[in-house]
């Protein structure tokens, strides 16, 4: 698989990554552990270098990757996040900078690591000053604890106060065909900085599939169930979306979830999306996506298309919307 440079940053890696928290974390019951590190050592030989972690995901989430990676810890780079109260999600933020190195030092545990590859704040934390945030990763980085940082759906100007003390690697947000925001903002102002740009939910959290319907039901513990754009009315509306997708697949033999990927990599050299699964052949599948080429006229068909399409439904509930972009 072709590799990808995040940014000036330096940090290579595979140009599709893997996100890693749908396999215990978000989607229903927790993937096997047998089979969980099963799919991860088969994206590796599958030319995957690139494994997104979190506190937030659970402690069994980091402890799996490291299990799994063991192996050639060396020829892969880990992701994992820290900002949330006690690494909980439903907490709020916490990015204080003891809390920060409590993190750190638990993730080294868990991912079976002497180094944090790179080390994103998960969500902004409005009671700390940013400065005071990367103040502290600067200092990790002096004690060799990890060797990059990165944000997670942070606004421009918090990018931009963050980079300023220490220059931020990447941005993990979303992106993706239903959710463009990222490109009014944020990647020109990635751009003009030399940050790289990792979306998630690059398929729409599996939307973008075509796999999806009005019909579908989830299991009662899937957060889809509680995200608007999930409504069933919703997904009825932006089957329009998956109708181009197929159009498009159809042309270039491929499926709607590599055109998906595809467009996405096709959007800038700095960009490595970080599909998440848990079954072996939508991972094949996702990676089929880097040998789908999109030229000039494939883009701007899919650009013409997609801007007549309205899309349904809010990416989250307001209460957690206001904690993103800030």
């Amino acid at each position: 698989m072709q590799k990808r440079k995040l940014g000036n940053s330096g940090l290579e890696v595979s140009a599709l990554g893997l996100g890693c928290m749908g396999l215990s974390f978000g989607y229903g019951p927790a993937t096997d552990k047998e089979e969980a590190i099963k799919l991860i050592r088969a994206a590796y030989e599958q030319g995957i270098t690139f494994f997104d972690t979190a506190e937030a995901y659970g402690a069994d989430n980091e402890k799996l990757l490291g299990e799994a990676l063991a192996p050639f810890r060396k020829e892969v780079v880990i992701a994992t996040k820290f900002g949330f109260r006690e690494g909980d999600a439903t907490k709020g933020q916490d990015s204080r900078p003891e809390r920060i190195r409590i993190v750190a030092e638990k993730s080294l545990q868990h991912l079976k690591t002497d180094v944090i590859d790179l080390f994103y704040q998960h969500r902004v934390d409005t009671t700390v000053p940013i400065e005071e945030v990367a103040g502290t990763i600067q200092d990790l980085i002096k004690e060799g604890k990890i060797k990059h940082w990165g944000l997670s759906e942070a606004g421009a100007a918090t990018i931009r106060k963050a980079h300023a003390v220490q220059p931020v690697a990447a941005l993990q947000s979303e992106y993706s065909l239903w959710w463009r925001e990222p490109e009014v903002e944020i990647i020109p102002t990635l751009e003009e900085l030399g940050i790289g740009f990792v979306p998630f939910s690059p398929l729409g959290r599996g939307f973008l599939t075509g796999k999806i319907s009005e019909n579908t039901t989830f299991d009662s513990t899937d957060f889809r169930n509680n995200l608007p754009r999930f409504s069933p009315d919703a997904r009825k509306a932006n089957q329009l979306l998956i109708d181009l997708l197929n159009t498009i697949a159809t042309e270039k033999n491929a499926t709607p979830a590599q055109i998906a990927l595809a467009w996405l990599l096709a959007q800038k050299p700095w960009i490595t999306p970080i599909p998440g699964t848990t079954k072996l052949h939508r991972l094949t599948e996702n990676i089929g996506a880097t040998n789908v080429a999109l030229n000039t006229s494939d883009l701007q068909k899919i650009e013409e298309a997609a801007s007549q399409i309205q899309i349904e439904g809010a990416r989250y509930p307001e209460h957690l919307q206001k904690a993103v972009g800030k």
